[in-house]
Order: C-alpha cells, then structure tokens, then sequence
C-alpha cells in the first residue's frame, strides 16, 4: 500500500513545508464561504500535518486515511503535541462519519490520488452526505500544469538529516496521470541506510472539471483559490484550493 514504507520518512522530507500557512489559507477561505468551522473531518490526513494544526487552532477533529502507518505516525505526532484526536482507518471515497461535520478537508493532494473515472465524485457524495447544512468541503489539488510540467517526464532527488529520496516521474498525457517511482533511503541509529521503494500515481484535475463534479454532488458556491489569498488561481499556479458549501435547505426542507 501507498506511503507505507514512505511514512517513516514523510515528516522528514516534508520539513521545510510551511503547514502553518496551509492551515491558514484554509480557516481563510472557510470565513470567505461563510462556513464557521467546530467540528471536522481531514480526509487522507497522512501523519497528520494539517489534522492537527487544525486542532490546534480549536477545532474537535477526526482523521482519516487508508495507510496504518501513517495513521502510526500521526497518533506519535498527536501524542508529542499532547492532543487527543481520533485517527481512523477509511477510504475517503466511502468516508462515513459518527456524527455530523461543519467541515470536511482533504489537504496535500488527497484528490489527486483518486484516479479512477469516478473516484472524484464519490468523495464529494460521502463529503456532503457527512457534512451539516451549511458545512464546507475544503480541498486542495496539485494542478495540470503541475503535473504535467514540473513533475513531467523528470527525475528528482533531495536529501535530509535522517533521509533522502530519488522520484523518477512519467506524465501520460492521454489519462493525465503521472506515475511516481520513488525510492527513500532512511537513516539508522548507526549510520546505515534503509531503502525503501514505492509507486504513487496521481491524476491531474481541470479546475473546472472539480467545480462541476461539486455542483453534482449537490453543493452550491463552488469556487477556486489561489495558493496565497482569495483570488482565482492563475494558469500556472501549482496548487489550487477548492472549496464548496451544502445548502442550508434542499427542497424546502433542512436537510
């Protein structure tokens, strides 16, 4: 499975990344949509990077994702923080709640790893099925042009204090999916290195192909943002945030 073996690493090689801000940009667009945000979801949480900013900021949250090991890894980062979130195994695609939302988030291309015809639009059905009226979905994506120009057909590679990684990256233009060798070396209490080998694979969304598979679902006021601010996104803006509000009432009724 994806990011097993990565997760040991991941916070690693992700250190210089401003989470922060990310955070920030999204309580941001959250008040811009009018969504007060109590109570939350954060879908493909990972080590739980946004999850528990997010906590942090005073919002009862939940986190979920497919991998066991990254769920470890965010219980220890949980744990380390001294906060008590509930961490749970689930496909976002088939996401199911105890109880309600006011917001459910899917950060750090959560979205971009759904990749079959459909994935896209069984998260949006499970977000809003999960969310209260009036709730929001909050998500950001690596965009087409990111895909296909900075991650391309190229290899990269970057190193840390306790690992480094090679990515050899393939774009097919025709499915719009970039397949991702990776190979991480993880460093040891005694020097040695550990590799550790695994494919990722992402597909690369139009922005307005996601805000018509938004409206589908059944949510109102989807828009787009820019990595910094409330503008719309540029053509070669590298990530792009999307947002969309349940309607307060659907035929009449609260629903």
């Amino acid at each position: 499975m994806m990011y097993e073996g990565f997760a040991g690493a991941y916070d690693c090689l992700m250190a210089d990344v401003d989470y922060d801000a990310w955070v920030r940009h999204y309580l941001e667009i959250a008040a811009e949509m009018g969504v007060k945000v109590q109570r939350a979801a954060d879908c493909a949480c990972g080590t739980g990077a946004i999850t528990l900013r997010l906590a942090d900021a005073g919002i009862d949250m939940i986190g979920l994702d497919l991998s066991e090991e990254m769920l470890r890894r965010a219980g220890e980062n949980a744990r380390a923080r001294g906060l008590r979130v509930p961490l749970v195994r689930q496909d976002m695609r088939a996401l199911s709640l105890p109880h309600k939302v006011d917001a459910v988030f899917a950060a750090c291309d959560g979205v971009n790893y759904l990749t079959e015809k459909g994935d896209a639009e069984k998260f949006f059905r499970a977000a809003f099925a999960a969310l209260k009226p009036g709730g929001g979905l909050f998500f950001d994506v690596s965009s087409r042009w990111k895909l296909e120009n900075v991650l391309g057909d190229r290899l990269l590679g970057g190193d840390g204090k306790q690992a480094a990684y090679l990515w050899q990256n393939h774009y097919d233009a025709k499915t719009r999916i970039v397949q991702m060798d990776l190979s991480v070396f993880i460093r040891q209490t005694d020097g040695r290195y550990v590799r550790c080998d695994e494919t990722h694979f992402q597909r690369a969304y139009e922005t307005d192909e996601l805000l018509s598979a938004l409206r589908a679902a059944g949510f109102v006021r989807a828009r787009a943002f820019a990595q910094k601010g409330l503008e719309p996104p540029e053509a070669q803006d590298d990530r792009i945030f999307l947002a969309a509000v349940k309607p307060e009432k659907t035929g009449g009724n609260l629903k």
